[in-house]
């Protein structure tokens, strides 16, 4: 692998105006990742995943280059339909489009950040990785006051036209004071096998408004790494909600600083898996003042030989008294191969504190089945019906009636 790192690397440099010190800086991130290699079980953050073995089985050998020269036709079909929305359109890693028709042109800078190190880190090599290999990059920012009129959805898609590719993608987004932004991430594929890695940096301020919504519903082959960061003022709100079922592996990240006074974080999720999918989601909610507030449910429903696991930490240091944290993950195991994994943090060194966390998981109730067939439902009725209620709660944690009605069709949860 270290073989075609060098040669994809080369490559890649020859396609950007950098300077010879940005070339080493990404030089520096390179030779970072040739050393520590993918993640595996033997780091804490991966001890339900190993990332080198799984790309083995999956994927095979990596390419790490591709050719942005070359342009991509945007497949309308991919729009989501009955909601007018702004878009960001990824095609096999390139930026095909950006179009925020329905906003205030002074009120959005898009900046290029192409020919600028921005460096990234969370302490993994992945991180090294998206730094030495990425090739376009945009700054977000929402001027001061602004609150955008419509939902931002960021299109994921590839196509038939890469194979065994490595994507390395990353924006960045500032919430200028009192203002807001809706975002969906939409993951839809048609390619098979490649591994994206995608990295993303929030920065809230004061009474900023981030509403993230990540949505891999759509059946792929391929595997998937998000990492978030959010960094959060004084009365910032954010709220991430994620929808994982789609890709064979898909691991989500979020770090949220919550750096301000009476700033807020809400992380809700579902992951419903079958076949041999295998889906992990992340959090590390850092209380580092007082007065700050922390949520987050996650619900797994898993079927065949899927596994799931949720690993959420929730720190506070001394400073962040009258911190309110709460975390509970559940789980429903649908037959005896499926797998879910908890591991649930508290590190608290404040003592003017409420804060919580839990885990649960088991199969469904066949009491509750046999009564729901006594009142004429069948079994995969019953069974249907039951797994939408233990959802439901999820769902509707989401504060946007828009996106829930949309995100409510996608699950297939009628009420």
């Amino acid at each position: 692998m270290r073989e075609q790192l060098q040669k994809d690397f080369d490559n890649i440099i020859k396609n950007l105006s950098l300077s010879q010190r940005d070339i080493e800086i990404k030089k520096f991130y390179l030779d970072n990742f040739i050393n520590r290699g993918f993640p595996n079980r033997r780091e804490e953050d991966w001890k339900f995943s190993d990332l080198n073995q799984i790309i083995k089985k999956n994927i095979g050998d990596l390419s790490f280059y591709s050719d942005y020269t070359f342009t991509n036709k945007v497949d309308t079909s991919v729009f989501v339909d009955g909601l007018e929305h702004n878009k960001i359109v990824f095609i096999n890693g390139r930026i095909e489009k950006i179009d925020f028709n329905y906003e205030k042109k002074n009120q959005i800078e898009i900046i290029d950040q192409s020919e600028t190190i921005n460096k990234f880190s969370n302490n993994n090599s992945l991180s090294d990785l998206n730094n030495a290999f990425t090739n376009k990059s945009f700054k977000i920012v929402v001027k001061n006051g602004y609150q955008l009129e419509k939902p931002l959805i960021i299109y994921h898609t590839t196509n038939s036209k890469i194979w065994s590719k490595n994507i390395n993608l990353r924006l960045d987004f500032e919430l200028d004071k009192d203002s807001s932004l809706r975002l969906i991430d939409l993951f839809n594929d048609t390619s098979e096998k490649n591994f994206l890695n995608i990295f993303y940096n929030f920065n809230l301020k004061e009474n900023a408004v981030l509403k993230n919504y990540k949505v891999d519903k759509f059946e792929n082959k391929n595997i998937k790494y998000s990492f978030n960061n959010i960094e959060q003022d004084k009365n910032s709100i954010s709220e991430t909600f994620i929808l994982s079922s789609g890709s064979n592996f898909f691991k989500n990240e979020i770090n949220c600083n919550l750096n301000g006074e009476f700033s807020s974080a809400f992380v809700n999720g579902i992951l419903s898996l079958n076949n041999d999918k295998h889906h992990e989601i992340r959090t590390i909610i850092n209380h580092l003042t007082e007065n700050t507030k922390s949520y987050q449910l996650i619900k797994s429903v898993l079927e065949d030989n899927s596994k799931a696991a949720y690993q959420g930490k929730i720190f506070v240091n001394s400073e962040a008294q009258k911190t309110d944290g709460y975390q509970l993950s559940k789980a429903i195991l649908l037959n005896k191969d499926s797998e879910f994994n908890a591991k649930p943090e508290l590190e608290i060194y404040a003592d003017d504190v409420k804060c919580s966390h839990g885990s649960a998981s088991g199969s469904l109730n066949e009491d509750s089945i046999f009564y729901l067939m006594s009142r004429g439902l069948n079994y995969h009725q019953s069974r249907e019906l039951l797994i939408n209620g233990f959802l439901l709660d999820v769902v509707e944690k989401i504060t946007d009636s828009e996106i829930k009605n949309l995100i409510k069709n996608m699950i297939g949860i009628k009420e």
